[in-house]
């Protein structure tokens, strides 16, 4: 899954550009960014099941670029 995460992102800017500015719709973290979610609470939902759908494969996202510690890169993304 990393390997293919990681293409994935290399080959769609637009996806980082998403990334960088989706909100997590509900729960304790609504109206946070996915890539400022806490990285427990992203491993929890891994361990449980990421969600269906578009949320679910952009928190699978989100656990790779945290794991390699990689949110640096979408500091300049995020809408001010």
């Amino acid at each position: 899954m990393e390997i293919e995460n990681n293409k994935l992102l290399m080959s769609d800017p637009q996806l980082m550009l998403k990334l960088a500015r989706y909100k997590m719709p509900f729960g304790k973290y609504r109206d946070r960014l996915l890539i400022d979610l806490p990285e427990p609470y992203v491993i929890w939902f891994a361990n449980k099941g990421f969600p269906k759908g578009e949320l679910g494969k952009l928190l699978a996202i989100v656990l790779e670029i945290k794991i390699n510690g990689l949110e640096y890169l979408f500091q300049p993304l995020k809408e001010k």
